[in-house]
C-alpha cells in the first residue's frame, strides 16, 4: 500500500458515465453519440439452454448409436451372467435371474428414450481403454451405481439388484438432466485417460474446466496483511484466531471468538486489517483448473464457450465458464477423479 507506483491512473473520471454526462463531454460529435446507441441496440445475443450437446460417438458400420449401445450392453450382460449363475448356484443371489433381464430391458428403454446411448458409449469406451492399459479404475460411486446398464458395461462393479439400488436416482424421465457419472482413476495415470479422450474427440473439442478460488476469511486476512505490510507475526496472530470451519466468515469469527473481538477493539491496525478484509471476503481471488471436470463437445469448443489460457508454464486451455455454466448450456461434463488409494 506504500508503493506509489501502484496507482497507474490518476484523476476522478474512472466510472461509467450517464448519457447526459457523455453528451457534455462529446457534444460536438452527435453522430458518434448516435452510433454508440445503434451499436448497442444491434447487440442481441441469446445463449440457449436446455439442449444437450453430446459428442458424436463413432459406431461400427451397420450400426446406429442405439443398436450398438444395446449390443455392447447385452454382451456385457452375458459376461456378468457367468458370475450371477455361480451366485445363484451357491444360493447367494437375492432374486431370480429373470429380474435382471426385466431390469435391463427397462433401463435400456429409458436410456434410449432420453437419447443417452451415446453418453454411455463414451464412458464405456474410455473406461475400457483404461482397463486395457491396466490403469486402475474405481468400482463406481454415487447414483450411477444404481444402474444395471452401467454394471454390464463395467462402468461400475456394483450389482444394483443385490444391494437394492434404484436406477431412478440416476436417470429419471421426469427430471431431464444429463447423466453424471463420476469415475475414479489412479492419480498417477489419470492424465493418460484424458489424453486418450482428447485425441479421440479432437484437441479443439476437449478441455478441462476452470474453477475460481475465492477470498475465504483467513486468506483475506493474510492477503490484506501482506499488502498493508504488517509484520507476519501480527497477521498470523489474527489469522490463527479464525476457526478452521467450513463457510467461516470474519463476522462469525469476531462474534464467536472473544479474543479476536478484543484484538479488533484494542488495536487500530487490526481494526483496519479486518475492515478491508471484510470488504474483500467472498470475492474471486484467482482462476485455476477444476480437480476433475473435463468437457467434451461435438464441435470445437469455441462454438459453445469462451476459453481461457492459464498463466502456468504449460499455458493449458480451460473453459472460461465454471462447471454450473457448462452444464446449463448443455455441454457434457465428465469427472475424471484422481485417487491415491487406487
Amino acid at each position: 500500500v506504500t508503493d506509489e507506483k501502484r496507482l497507474r491512473y490518476h484523476g476522478d473520471q474512472f466510472f461509467l458515465k450517464t448519457a447526459e454526462e457523455m453528451r457534455a463531454v462529446f457534444g460536438e460529435f452527435p453522430e458518434a453519440m448516435a452510433n454508440t446507441v445503434r451499436i448497442a441496440e444491434r447487440c442481441d445475443v441469446t445463449i440457449p439452454s436446455g439442449e444437450a450437446h453430446l459428442p458424436n460417438f463413432q459406431v461400427p458400420a451397420g450400426f446406429t448409436v442405439d443398436t450398438y449401445f444395446e449390443r455392447v450392453v447385452r454382451e456385457g450382460f452375458e459376461a456378468r451372467l457367468v458370475r450371477l449363475r455361480q451366485s445363484e448356484a451357491a444360493g447367494a443371489l437375492r432374486g431370480p435371474l429373470a429380474d435382471y433381464e426385466t431390469r435391463l430391458a427397462f433401463e435400456i428403454d429409458i436410456i434410449r428414450r432420453m437419447k443417452y446411448p451415446g453418453y454411455f458409449l463414451i464412458v464405456w469406451d474410455f473406461i475400457r481403454y483404461a482397463r486395457e492399459r491396466r490403469i486402475p479404475v474405481g468400482p463406481g460411486r454415487g447414483s450411477a451405481a444404481g444402474s444395471l446398464v452401467a454394471y454390464c458395461l463395467r462402468i461400475t462393479d456394483v450389482d444394483p439388484l443385490h444391494f437394492d439400488l434404484y436406477f431412478e436416482r440416476f436417470l429419471n424421465p421426469e427430471r431431464v438432466t444429463l447423466p453424471d457419472i463420476d469415475i475414479d482413476f489412479c492419480e498417477r495415470r489419470r492424465g493418460e485417460v484424458i489424453s486418450y479422450v482428447t485425441e479421440k474427440y479432437g484437441r479443439d473439442s476437449v478441455a478441462q474446466i476452470i474453477t475460481f478460488g475465492t477470498m475465504k476469511a483467513k486468506a483475506a486476512v493474510r492477503d490484506v496483511g501482506r499488502v498493508m505490510e504488517m509484520p507476519i507475526s501480527e497477521v498470523d496472530r489474527v489469522a490463527k484466531l479464525i476457526p478452521n470451519q467450513l463457510d467461516m466468515t470474519l463476522d462469525m469469527a469476531v462474534a464467536d471468538i472473544p479474543a479476536l473481538a478484543e484484538l479488533e477493539k484494542a488495536d487500530g491496525r487490526v481494526r483496519d486489517l479486518l475492515g478491508v478484509a471484510r470488504r474483500l471476503e467472498g470475492m474471486t481471488r484467482h482462476a485455476s483448473v477444476h480437480a476433475a471436470g473435463v468437457v467434451i463437445a461435438p464441435r470445437p469448443l469455441t462454438e459453445f464457450v469462451p476459453l481461457y489460457r492459464s498463466q502456468r508454464d504449460d499455458g493449458e486451455l480451460t473453459t472460461q465458464w465454471a462447471m454450473r455454466e457448462i452444464e446449463r448450456v448443455g455441454l457434457l461434463k465428465m469427472d475424471f477423479l484422481g485417487l491415491k488409494t487406487l
